[in-house]
């Protein structure tokens, strides 16, 4: 095997490994994580999740977490402590909505 070969080899499997990666992290919540969470008296909160950090439902084009395309996106949610997302204040003076925004 040729050094360019070994060298593009590498690379194929690199790339496939980080695909792999992307798409596991970039899976829906499973039953348990919800229940997990709603027996914790956690709540989803829309519009205040960081770019690639939500919990799920991150609109047209995306799978579910970490697939919000942009800081504080409305119709991406995050779980946050029950009662406290309407309280949630972000740049704009916007705060958390119980609902797509």
């Amino acid at each position: 095997m040729s050094a360019k070969t070994i060298i593009s080899s590498t690379l194929l499997a690199s790339a496939i490994a980080t695909a792999a990666a992307t798409m596991a992290s970039a899976a829906p919540l499973t039953k348990e994580e919800g229940a997990a969470a709603t027996a914790a008296h956690k709540e989803k909160c829309y519009g205040v999740a960081l770019k690639a950090q939500n919990d799920c439902a991150a609109g047209p084009g995306t799978t579910c977490q970490g697939t919000s395309t942009m800081d504080f996106q409305g119709n991406s949610w995050k779980f946050v402590r029950g009662g406290t997302c309407t309280s949630i204040e972000v740049p704009g003076g916007k705060h958390g909505s119980l609902s797509p925004i």
